[in-house]
């Protein structure tokens, strides 16, 4: 131990010039700390406290005789008293209970000399004083003692009196105190209990016989390790350890060598530390343990903060020397010669030591900035090392140290033993303040060790990822590659994997970038290095083909153009995979498909391939009839049929910023700016077929967008479509125009025979319009104007007179076109007359017979001759009732105020019906006109309107009025 190194870790405080106070004027006898005052027991029975910078505090009388010993305890708690009488052993004892709260409350338990109450009774008492609660003492005197609130007689009738040789005090619970008081006769008394409740048990401990001699008490220590309470007793001639969890306790014997007074001491790890002339001892409860051999008789033994603290005596030169000792680091933290030491206390975070001529040595730790600045100065950094790390310093602290010791080994180029330094502190120091010191290329080696441990840590940022793979293929390593990349102790990425994959790709390393990528789910960098590096688009179709549909979908889009041109085969079936789920069964439910991708997504892969997209999507629509997006299907399909060259005149024909580019050759390389006739021909009869079936007769709107379809139609001159759509859309004049401008008569005509029949909810006009345009053609069409002519007058579409008109424009049509629809005409239209002026005369006749019949009732008497009742059919009496109408009743066959003929009554009733309801209809002018467009004959309605009355006239003064029949 005397090779240890000595440095001086601690300093004396108050420069070697202490003393005990003069107000302290006995001999001291006992010492102790705690709640930042020292107290000292004196041969007068005074106790002192004394606060910082040994400053006078306070002073009171503990005892009537001296102090012998004395505690400070050091635990939370306030006690409470009250009095009560003890008689146990016939002794009268005031005992005072004890309650505690959680207050910070200084209590002292003292030892000592009292007067004796009687002669059987020993002067010996422990006493508890409450620090912080006192009383005035006298009437007359101004001291301020502090509130004894315990005094109990140490020894009683069971338990003899002897000399006490150790006092400690044990808070194990509070409020459970355990008192150990050993004896000279090797007894050792123990007090235990809950004062507060006025429980307390008393029981002793033996350690040796009184005959066996050196049997006295030196040392206590006890050991509370969770619920199992030791209790360490030391005599000159042996170490016991009696278990107090047992009644009675249990004692075993650790060691058959003990030691004198005040070498005796506990560690913080519940350590017996026992001082012997050759060595310090640590036992535990299981026997001994470590010591540390050095020579001198021990005066005091002490623990501070993990430091063994020794005052030893040198029989040679006769000096006492007081050594702080890191066992831990094996160095001596400070030494120095003092003077005869009477006590050492810990207190303020100093060590104290009071001398045997009242002068007072106080230590104190050096803060830890100081002790590193001593072993920097000495180049000891591995000391420093272990000194932060002993001392539990925080890692920030730490990793400043090895930082040192890394640039200390860094200037003598020892660059292997400061990189180990340099690596233990990643994740405090910056790593670039040591990438920089090593970036030479002769220390590549170093470097790469330090980037692979930033990676292991977690703490690399992607340039340090970057540098790292640089260093690796700059070294050609690539069994290292290997290990870093594909990671086969199975540990998780700790890269950036973009930065490795980028790096390694620009190196070279495609198999390498690519695992990454494949291992890190990057689909799109794994396609696109085997895509665009390597030019493997098989295997490409291969791994698209293993992925979810979600992501087989996303990948498609980004790489669809490439693989198109190059597999456009394998690639149409992988997307029908995708779109149908071909590979996994096909969906039952209309649901599912809309979950499935969409061939619309895919469009925009096949932009410079129109034909591989004409295969795709027949294929699709093949598979599936009732596609969510079946109508941009259609469209789209629409205008690769109807097409010219098969190609996307919106699409492929311009860039994005609207500038012409050519054709891209399909993935045979070849593909031919337009189709041959064969091939147009061909699509062009799937296009219609796709525009009849995908508008289906139930249907009111087809499936695809009308209106493009048209506009398809016309820009690509495919008239059939345009005469489909005109005619399901009932553009049936639209239809007619078509054939016109074609000059197709033979196609016009059977086109109005089919949509000008009324019987099949056709449109009869469209003969009027034929027959202007033949009447306008300015050529010979005499066949077809006949043929025009036989459905006029069969429908009766236009008066003769309007067909005259119109077909006297054309001066290539002579009179013998319509000569015999005239003489039809004429013929029908003198029939008419002549039935038209029978039945004028019919009404003149009738018209007559009722002016008659009126004037005759206004000028002329009528005569009734019923001799019987209408109603009853008996004889007619008076009272009787005559109508105009000739018939007669009794009075009593008729109502209550009944002044109509019942026998004539519903026949007058529906006659005014009529008129009203004839009358009404005659301000709905919508129901008149459209009767008017609908009939062949119009002038005929009107007239009718006319007949009937329900058409206002105007009279002679100008006033409108309804004219009624009479």
């Amino acid at each position: 131990m005397y090779q240890w190194r000595k440095f001086e870790f601690f300093e004396d405080k108050y420069g070697g010039k202490s003393k005990v106070p003069e107000e302290v004027t006995g001999e001291i006898l006992c010492c102790s700390s705690g709640r930042g005052k020292i107290a000292v027991g004196c041969d007068d029975g005074v106790v002192c406290l004394l606060d910082r910078g040994f400053k006078f505090n306070s002073a009171f009388p503990a005892h009537s005789s001296s102090v012998l010993f004395l505690q400070h305890l050091k635990k939370i708690g306030n006690l409470n008293h009250r009095n009560f009488v003890n008689d146990a052993d016939k002794c009268v004892v005031n005992l005072h209970s004890i309650s505690w709260t959680k207050q910070q409350r200084s209590f002292l338990l003292t030892v000592g000399q009292d007067e004796q109450v009687s002669p059987q009774a020993s002067a010996m008492c422990l006493k508890v004083f409450d620090l912080d609660k006192t009383q005035v003492e006298g009437s007359s005197s101004s001291t301020a003692v502090p509130d004894c609130i315990q005094i109990l007689r140490i020894f009683t009738n069971q338990f003899p009196e002897g000399k006490i040789t150790s006092f400690l005090v044990l808070e194990e619970a509070p409020p459970i105190l355990v008192i150990a008081i050993g004896l000279d006769n090797g007894s050792i008394y123990c007090i235990k209990g809950d004062i507060a409740r006025e429980r307390i048990t008393r029981f002793t401990l033996r350690v040796e016989n009184a005959s066996a001699g050196h049997a006295a008490v030196t040392g206590l220590g006890f050991r509370n390790d969770g619920p199992s309470l030791q209790l360490f007793a030391v005599t000159p001639s042996s170490i016991s350890l009696f278990n107090l969890q047992y009644q009675p306790a249990k004692r075993q014997t650790l060691d058959e060598i003990g030691c004198l007074s005040k070498s005796v001491a506990m560690s913080d790890r519940l350590e017996l530390i026992i001082g012997r002339p050759e060595a310090v001892y640590f036992y535990e409860d299981d026997g001994r343990g470590p010591c540390w051999a050095f020579e001198g008789e021990k005066k005091f033994l002490g623990w501070f903060r993990g430091y063994l603290l020794c005052v030893i005596s040198d029989q040679r030169s006769g000096k006492n020397t007081f050594n702080i000792y890191d066992l831990k680091n094996r160095l001596i933290a400070h030494s120095v010669t003092v003077n005869e030491v009477s006590f050492m206390v810990c207190e303020w975070g100093n060590i104290i030591l009071i001398m045997a001529d009242r002068s007072v040595l106080c230590v104190g730790e050096k803060d830890m900035e100081s002790k590193l600045d001593v072993l920097f100065k000495k180049n000891l950094y591995s000391v420093a090392i272990n000194l932060v790390q002993s001392q539990q310093a925080d890692a920030a602290a730490t990793a400043q140290v090895l930082r040192k010791y890394g640039d200390h080994l860094y200037s003598k180029q020892e660059y292997d033993d400061a990189m180990a330094q340099y690596i233990l502190t990643i994740g405090h120091l910056e790593p670039s303040y040591v990438i920089q010191k090593f970036l030479d290329a002769q220390r590549i080696h170093n470097l790469t060790n330090y980037l692979e441990k930033l990676h292991e840590k977690g703490v690399a940022s992607k340039d340090h990822t970057t540098l790292l793979l640089n260093c690796y293929t700059k070294l050609k390593d690539v069994e290292k590659l290997n290990y870093f990349i594909k990671n086969e102790d199975g540990v998780d990425h700790k890269f950036d994997v973009e930065t490795v994959i980028r790096v390694c790709r620009a190196a070279g390393y495609h198999e390498h970038a690519m695992y990454v990528a494949k291992k890190a789910g990057r689909h799109e960098l794994y396609l696109k290095m085997l895509l665009e590096d390597l030019g493997r688009y098989d295997e490409a179709l291969e791994y698209i083909s293993s992925l979810e549909l979600s992501q087989a979908g996303v990948t498609v889009k980004e790489y669809g153009k490439i693989l198109i041109e190059h597999k456009p085969r394998e690639t149409i079936e992988i997307l029908l995979k995708l779109c149908t789920e071909e590979g996994k069964g096909k969906p039952s439910r209309k649901t599912t498909l809309t979950m499935l991708p969409s061939p619309v997504d895919f469009i925009t892969i096949f932009i410079h391939h129109p034909p591989s997209l004409l295969d795709f999507l027949e294929k699709y629509t093949d598979k599936v009839k009732d596609a969510h997006e079946q109508v941009e299907i259609h469209n789209t399909l629409l205008e690769l049929y109807i097409s010219h060259d098969l190609s996307f005149p919106s699409m492929s024909q311009y860039n994005s910023n609207g500038v012409s580019v050519g054709l891209k050759p399909s993935g045979n390389g070849k593909l031919p700016s337009n189709d041959d006739e064969k091939g147009r021909i061909v699509r062009r009869e799937k296009g219609l077929r796709l525009l009849k079936s995908a508008w289906p007769s139930d249907l009111e709107n087809p499936l695809y967008d009308v209106d493009l379809a048209i506009i398809l139609c016309e820009m690509n001159e495919f008239r059939e479509g345009i005469l489909f759509l005109y005619e399901k859309m009932k553009l049936y004049k639209e239809v007619i125009a078509s054939y016109m401008v074609a000059h197709d008569h033979e196609g016009l005509i059977a086109c109005c025979k089919r949509l000008g029949d009324s019987g099949k909810g056709g449109d009869p006009t469209l003969w009027a319009d034929v027959l202007k345009y033949f009447g306008e053609l300015g050529e010979d069409c005499s066949r077809e104007v006949k043929e025009v002519l036989t459905y006029v007058e069969r429908d009766d579409i236009l008066p003769p007179i309007i067909v005259i008109q119109t077909l006297s424009q054309n001066p290539c049509l002579t009179l013998s076109v319509i000569k015999d629809y005239i003489a039809r005409k004429l013929e029908q239209e003198s029939k008419l007359i002549e039935a038209d002026r029978r039945a004028v005369e019919k009404y003149q006749e009738d018209t007559s017979v009722m002016r008659k019949e009126i004037e005759d009732l206004r000028t002329n008497a009528r005569i009734f001759q019923l001799s019987k009742c209408t109603a009853c059919t008996f004889t007619l009496d008076l009272p009787a009732v005559h109508f105009m109408c000739m018939h007669s009743y009794h009075l009593r066959c008729l109502g209550d105020n009944e002044k109509e003929c019942p026998e004539c009554a519903p026949e007058y009733r529906s006659v005014i019906e009529m008129k009203r309801s004839l009358e009404q209809n005659s301000t709905d002018q919508e129901q008149f006109f459209q009767k008017v467009k609908n009939s062949k004959d119009g002038f005929s309605v009107i007239a009718d309107y006319f007949g009937k009355g329900i058409i206002s006239k105007t009279i002679p003064d100008g006033s409108p009025t309804n004219t009624s029949s009479s």
